[in-house]
């Protein structure tokens, strides 16, 4: 009996020396490791915000500085996962993001202040403009014998009912003489908005000057037969913006940020490579037909996009003196109710700095 137990404390005893013995090695281990090896801290999950967008139109080559964003993954850096669909005219736009089903979207500046003066409560704000002045224009033919804006007088024009270069028509008439009750208008759908004025139905149309003119192109119309009096030339105002909802704004200011800058990022890409851009257009639209996406976007930037107010101050800002009076001519064209102040309508909060904005 004796002699057993002997021989269990000897092992016991062993026991305690080889664990005691390995434990010391493990603790010198873990110190030589700690000084040794390259410390590794591990980064923090960025957080992800959702943002559903609606662009005012079906995906055309004016959108590349949101499809590009988009497909190059410059909002998933920024972590934005955005959910983007085609619209169907601005108005309509607005309405969806006021009422939820959107965050974000893209349209008219002049339809975004009427729908704030007629929606108190749901107003929405624009944080970046696109084009700095609208594509709206009054497209002719040469052998209407149409020379001058003035020349428009007794004649007939076509135009959608909720065209925003016809319902802007009136400030168009009063920067250019034109008296509006000798103008006679003739409502048609944008299928066939160009197609009458081949036909000989009408005069002239009112139209985006991008929409109109490649689409009477298409219908085998010489470019040199073509007439168009652009509402920058004798207007100014404001053209297309990212717009959004105010609640969605102030609880999410950085995603707002982040979301500019991506775009901003995006837009001054395809000013670099317009042909690069509509490329990627294309990949999001198979059907888009790629040499007419990009004659469109070519004409969007020299005309709407590239200004000189732009080249001067940056892309994205406004000019507060000249939205002044933008409101001011929309609010009489529109006979709004309510005249919304400049801060109802634009804020610079979000932009990026001014030197990732000069061209």
């Amino acid at each position: 009996m004796f002699i057993r137990m002997i021989q269990i404390n000897s092992v016991s005893m062993f026991s305690l020396r080889t664990a005691t013995t390995i434990t010391v090695f493990l603790i010198i281990g873990l110190v030589a490791g700690i000084f040794l090896s390259p410390t590794v801290i591990p980064q923090p999950k960025q957080e992800i915000t959702t943002i559903k967008f609606i662009l005012d139109w079906a995906i055309q080559g004016y959108h590349a500085p949101f499809i590009v964003a988009l497909e190059k993954g410059y909002f998933a850096q920024e972590g934005l996962a955005v959910i983007m669909d085609r619209g169907y005219g601005s108005a309509d736009s607005y309405a969806k993001i006021a009422a939820g089903t959107y965050q974000m979207g893209y349209g008219s500046l002049d339809v975004l202040i009427e729908f704030n003066s007629k929606n108190p409560g749901s107003e929405l704000i624009a944080v970046y403009i696109v084009m700095n002045s609208p594509p709206y224009s009054v497209i002719t033919l040469k052998d209407k014998n149409i020379n001058s804006p003035k020349d428009l007088e007794g004649k007939k024009i076509g135009g959608g009912a909720a065209d925003s270069s016809r319902r802007l028509f009136p400030v168009f008439a009063k920067a250019t003489g034109i008296d509006p009750q000798k103008i006679e208008w003739i409502t048609v759908t944008p299928a066939l908005r160009e197609p009458s004025l081949v036909k000989g139905d009408v005069d002239a149309i009112t139209a985006y000057y991008i929409s109109g003119y490649i689409n009477l192109l298409s219908l085998n119309v010489n470019p040199d037969n073509i007439v168009a009096f652009k509402y920058k030339d004798y207007v100014e105002l404001y053209g297309d913006a990212i717009v959004v909802r105010k609640d969605f704004m102030q609880a999410n200011p950085e995603a707002i940020a982040k979301f500019v800058r991506a775009v901003n990022r995006a837009l001054k890409e395809v000013i670099a490579d317009p042909s690069k851009a509509v490329d990627y257009v294309n990949q999001r639209d198979p059907l888009a037909d790629r040499n007419v996406e990009l004659q469109r976007l070519k004409l969007a930037l020299n005309d709407n996009i590239l200004t000189e107010e732009v080249r001067r101050n940056g892309l994205g800002s406004v000019d507060r003196s000249r939205l002044e009076e933008t409101i001011k001519k929309v609010a009489e064209a529109f006979n709004l109710p309510k005249i919304p102040t400049i801060d109802e309508v634009f804020t610079d909060k979000f932009l990026p700095p001014l030197e990732e904005r000069r061209l």
